[in-house]
């Protein structure tokens, strides 16, 4: 075994699963070994989101949170660890993106921005003993960027073409794509909602954590006027760089703009509008850019089939498929960049974050954190 391995830990906002990539960085290439996902604990997921949902949190809510999340973090690189049967000294070391708790790209009141993850990396050091890089958002916030999306600079080192325009479509809770030109031009943003909004209306009307395959809204009939109120919110418009999560995009925005058609509605047409406002907020916000090329798509959406087929219609001058084709499945897409900024921050490479939240200079990937 290698002695250039890193782990890399992501938890997005759907908040499915702690995933784990554990990496092979030799001669310069990223060598995927191996993935893993660890559930979230029902009750903390439960925790989690509820705070996220209202923004209410007290401060001793706020350190329980911070350490388990950090506990849950640390169960997964020892559990990828063990499988390999590794030691602590094998791996030069992890990079723990942790739990967004909130993103505030756009200033308060006060004329600040900032963005807050949770999951202590001090204490998922030393419960690993291994060298922990974190903390990556606010570095390029300190920067004058946004803080998000960072994994398109990982799509642009990792995926880049020469021979067309190439797209990554990463389908998290929120979407953004990164549109990497042959000339070497890239750029990348949030666009909006991918699975958020649906896997929230799947658990209010199934109970279920997420619409399997997409099959629930392949039920139903999308409503075109439900669709073009939601399509009307001003951040579809909005010039890049943007960012987004949970903050916006959430129930409530839904409902506010929905109006009385919430009720009124089919829980499965509901469903399938929520389905085309992904898809066409993504649809728009590619085609804005090129009118043919590739889309490999990664993410937790990558499995939505009836999400793939709407793509597809909407980008007919398009290829699609998935990055498992580039060489990595698409679950493990975020981790395995996260392992490589942790390796980008060790060897005291910065990272140009520029092209994707507005930076105003390359900054280190993150903090490091040594046991």
């Amino acid at each position: 075994m290698s002695s250039n391995l890193f782990i890399g830990l992501m938890s997005g906002t759907s908040m499915d699963a702690v995933d784990c990539a554990l990496i092979d960085a030799s001669q310069n290439r990223i060598s995927l070994v191996d993935f893993l996902q660890i559930p979230f604990p029902r009750e903390l997921k439960t925790q989690a989101l509820a705070t996220m949902n209202t923004g209410a949190i007290t401060w001793t809510q706020l350190g329980d949170l911070d350490i388990e999340l950090a506990r849950l973090f640390a169960s997964a690189a020892l559990s990828m660890a063990q499988r390999h049967q590794l030691t602590a000294a094998d791996i030069v070391a992890l990079g723990s993106h942790g739990q967004t708790l909130w993103h505030q790209p756009t200033t308060t009141v006060r004329g600040n921005r900032f963005t807050w993850q949770l999951g202590d990396p001090n204490l998922l050091a030393l419960l690993t003993g291994i060298t922990t890089v974190a903390d990556f958002r606010r570095f390029d916030m300190a920067a004058g960027g946004q803080g998000a999306p960072l994994v398109p600079a990982f799509h642009v080192a990792q995926f880049a073409s020469r021979e067309c325009v190439r797209v990554v479509l990463n389908l998290g809770g929120i979407a953004n794509i990164t549109v990497m030109f042959p000339s070497g031009a890239c750029l990348g943003y949030d666009t909006g909602p991918a699975n958020m909004l649906m896997d929230e209306w799947t658990r209010l009307e199934l109970e279920q954590p997420f619409d399997t395959a997409g099959n629930w809204a392949a039920s139903g009939s999308p409503d075109e006027g439900l669709l073009d109120a939601l399509l009307k919110d001003p951040y579809f418009g909005k010039s890049p760089p943007k960012s987004t999560g949970r903050e916006l995009f959430n129930m409530h925005w839904v409902s506010s703009r929905a109006g009385e058609k919430l009720k009124s509605l089919p829980p499965e047409d509901v469903q399938a509008t929520l389905l085309e406002l992904t898809a066409a907020s993504i649809a728009a916000a590619i085609a804005s850019h090129a009118a043919a090329g590739e889309v490999f798509v990664c993410g937790g959406g990558a499995h939505n089939l009836r999400l793939l087929r709407s793509l597809r219609d909407r980008l007919p001058g398009f290829s699609l498929d998935t990055t498992a084709r580039l060489g990595i499945p698409p679950n493990a897409v975020e981790a395995v960049a996260f392992a490589w900024f942790a390796k980008q921050a060790i060897e005291g490479k910065q990272v140009d974050f520029r092209p994707f939240t507005g930076a105003a200079r390359p900054v280190s990937a993150g903090g490091i954190y040594r046991p």
